[in-house]
């Protein structure tokens, strides 16, 4: 049975063969993971679709085209393998035997003389002796700089191919683009009332945590349906207006930064919401992300919020005009009513397109997501 490459997409032409799991001849059972591909959208694992002796034909590290086959699976030859293990090792029993045999006759036959070294070979090596006595000793080297790699330790590794495509992404995005952003703040005590109030209730119903991203994505689907420029995009001389928000939530992962997109993010309920975004992280996780599911997005979500961040500007995601960063929340200062309290505070940026959002839009746009953040409508909730 081959190990071939599977067909990811349409956009993607080859992959990296990134780990094997296995080993060369080991013998593997249905459903065990054989290896991990790097593409530069997805990584995705290969399992085995029988149980076998596995046989290797490409290392990691090797690039391939999709479909070729980079290995095989000998169906039943498991046990064939161990019976000629079992053979040889019955040969290596009775070999010691006929060896030492062998070496008695050799020392029997052996004359005396040969044990002798030959005198010319010692009176050859005095003058090489003298020779090397007479040579004067080397000058030391000249000084030279220090390397960057004596100055202390350091590794060098190849880019992943998934890393690679972010990067020229990036790049890509800084010039090609009239990027811009704005900030705005949002007081999150409805929210956090809310989530006291109804989280057990809502996990016990769903089976799945009431997060903050559901209250921004249903925010942001309803600013963008008064918005359509931030949910548009620039093809050539033409904009391309969606009707429908697609929105992508950035997920962060060891190897890279993957936004799998919620489909008519704008008719989905909270629990709905809560239950893709958990599948999404779970998958990718795992590996298990389909290039399906990162297509198509009209408009991101980013949260530096989980991993502390307080305020950045987010870079968009081609060929999107605008995404929206959420950023941790903090307790702070601030003036209500004429008094100064303390209230749990986050900062927004909106991240925008400069060429086809104006600033105006873009700040109406970040003040209806406050205002939907602040004022949340319960019944939204369903519970």
């Amino acid at each position: 049975m081959e190990i071939k490459v599977p067909s990811v997409g349409e956009s993607v032409f080859e992959a990296t063969i990134a780990k094997w799991h296995k080993q060369d001849g080991e013998r593997v059972e249905k459903n065990d993971l054989l290896c991990e591909l790097e593409t530069d959208k997805i990584t995705l694992e290969l399992n085995a679709d029988a149980a076998g002796v596995l046989s290797i034909r490409t290392p990691e590290g090797e690039t391939v085209e999709i479909g070729a086959v980079i290995g095989a699976i000998e169906e039943g030859a498991g046990e064939k393998k161990e019976k000629d293990k079992g053979k040889e090792e019955k040969k290596e029993e009775k070999a010691p035997e006929k060896k030492s045999e062998k070496k008695e006759e050799e020392k029997t036959e052996k004359p005396a003389p040969e044990k002798k070294a030959p005198p010319a070979k010692v009176e050859a090596e005095k003058p090489a002796k003298a020779e090397k006595a007479e040579k004067p000793a080397p000058a030391a080297p000249p000084s030279r700089p220090v390397a960057e790699e004596e100055a202390g330790p350091t590794r060098r590794e190849p880019m992943s191919r998934l890393r690679r495509r972010i990067a020229e992404r990036l790049v890509a995005v800084r010039q090609q683009t009239a990027m811009l952003t704005t900030f705005n703040e949002a007081d999150m005590s409805r929210i956090l009332t809310l989530r006291k109030k109804h989280g057990e209730p809502f996990e016990k119903r769903h089976g799945v945590r009431l997060g903050f991203m559901s209250f921004f994505v249903k925010a942001c689907a309803e600013a963008l349906k008064e918005f359509p420029e931030v949910n548009a995009r620039i093809d050539g001389d033409d904009v391309v207006y969606h009707d429908y928000q697609h929105i992508g939530v950035a997920i962060g992962s060891g190897k890279g930064l993957v936004v799998p997109v919620l489909r008519d993010a704008g008719g989905m309920d909270f629990a709905a919401i809560e239950q893709t975004v958990r599948g999404f992280a779970d998958k990718v996780e795992n590996n298990r992300l389909d290039l399906s599911e990162l297509e198509g997005g009209t408009f991101t979500i980013t949260n530096g919020g989980v991993y502390g961040s307080l305020l950045s500007t987010p870079i968009l995601n081609p060929p999107q005009s605008a995404i929206l960063g959420m950023h941790a929340i903090q307790e702070r200062p601030v003036a209500r009513g004429g008094e100064i309290v303390i209230r749990p505070m986050m900062y927004l940026a909106l991240s925008y397109d400069h060429r086809l959002v104006d600033g105006r839009e873009a700040v109406h746009f970040l003040k209806r997501i406050k205002e939907f953040v602040e004022e949340p409508d319960e019944m939204l909730l369903e519970l």
